[in-house]
């Protein structure tokens, strides 16, 4: 390896690390966790400053010598963030800096990466997606797109999360097709819990969750369409009364919007049979992939996904998936998905409800799930990510 590379300081902006960030969380854990073993195994010489924030610093243990910790108590989207995140980041001379979300302060003073896992802010500008004033709200619909167009020119390249990501960052703001690179996420190992079976009847209990259910896993932003997904489960449940709903997801503002939501709809209906809605909110992944084993359907009514982590992980828990059949979904679900019209509730539950009673295409689906997940890797995502690190180092060291 070239001496001017294994002389190089690569930072990652880590403030979304672990639980803290959500989904996004998941992405920054495994990619700081990975890429740091992978480059101590081949040229320990490179130097990795790690930035993480308030909830996530203790937590965080440096593995090795070569890699130190930097606390950032500016939050993500905020002013400070703009202001003075770049100075922290002009003390450390970075040669590189790794930013996993598009919230790339405007001054940031040294070469980077960004890695845009969406537009979802420019495809649904819904003032529904916001708690904010509207002034505000569409103050901050400005700054976010100046802020990603900044992003996305002055990036020394940019990582997409899929094709479908791609041709929205070229359509959207004319970016360069040779700086942009996809590397497909992973999928988390829920099988690696001990007792799955007794462990499973056991956590279904303490949820107050009882078979036969239909799952849905993520948060609950308007663009996650849970409101068509709540009108076709009572249709669905009129030819299966003992089928219940289960939406995984933290308790926040557009949860109890759901939650509120739900109980208005079942109340306008006879419940007859077993079947509910049930809240479990937040779910650790010890005890969700149990969720997933043991549903009879994971959905997805999605209306816009960049990549889409939850089916995957449905599949990779031998759970069979219906999903939307908009943006990424189908380049990523492939042929292991059965698709419907999120748009349609009729046709989201004509498809529910014939997979529900069909048996033998469910298990053909979970057979072809168990196939399709080999494709993703987080091991092969990290390599990937580190590779482009090291051929901007190297293009840059040249110039």
């Amino acid at each position: 390896m070239d001496k001017d590379i294994r002389k190089s300081r690569i930072g990652i902006d880590a403030r979304f690390y672990g639980p803290l960030g959500k989904g996004l969380g998941r992405y920054v854990q495994e990619i700081v966790d990975r890429v740091i073993r992978l480059q101590a195994a081949n040229e320990p010489e490179i130097e990795f400053v790690i930035f993480l924030s308030p909830g996530n610093y203790e937590e965080y243990v440096c593995p090795n010598s070569n890699v130190r910790k930097v606390l950032v108590p500016q939050r993500w989207y905020s002013w400070r963030e703009q202001v003075i995140f770049p100075i922290i980041l002009r003390r450390e001379k970075l040669s590189l800096i790794h930013f996993p979300h598009f919230n790339v302060p405007l001054l940031t003073p040294s070469p980077f990466i960004v890695t845009i896992h969406d537009l979802i802010l420019t495809k649904f500008p819904s003032r529904r997606a916001s708690m904010l004033p509207p002034l505000l709200y569409w103050i901050k619909q400005a700054a976010y797109r100046l802020v990603v167009r900044t992003a996305v020119r002055r990036a020394k390249a940019i990582i997409a999360v899929s094709e479908f990501t791609k041709k929205d960052i070229i359509e959207q703001f004319s970016a360069s097709p040779a700086k942009i690179f996809i590397t497909y996420e992973g999928v988390v190992d829920f099988n690696r819990t001990e007792n799955i079976e007794e462990k499973g009847a056991s956590i279904l209990g303490e949820y107050g969750i009882s078979r036969p259910y239909l799952l849905y896993v993520g948060n609950a932003y308007p663009h996650k369409n849970l409101s068509r997904l709540l009108s076709s489960y009572l249709q669905v449940r009129k030819i299966l009364p003992d089928l219940s709903l289960v939406m995984v997801g933290k308790n926040d503002y557009f949860y109890q919007r759901v939650r509120a939501e739900a109980q208005q709809l079942t109340l306008a209906v006879v419940m007859n049979g077993q079947g509910k809605i049930i809240f479990p909110g937040y779910v650790p992944d010890e005890e969700l992939g149990n969720l997933y084993r043991n549903a009879l359907l994971y959905v997805f009514p999605s209306l816009y996904e960049g990549f889409g982590l939850p089916p995957l992980e449905a599949m990779s828990c031998s759970c069979p998936v219906a999903s939307s059949n908009q943006a990424s979904l189908p380049e990523i679900l492939g042929e292991a998905a059965t698709y419907f019209d999120p748009y349609d509730v009729s046709n989201m539950s004509a498809i529910i409800s014939d997979l529900a009673v069909d048996e033998k295409r469910r298990e053909e689906m979970i057979s072809a799930g168990r196939e399709h997940i080999k494709k993703f890797s987080w091991q092969r995502c990290a390599e990937q990510t580190l590779a482009i690190y090291l051929q901007i180092i190297s293009h840059n060291a040249k110039r």
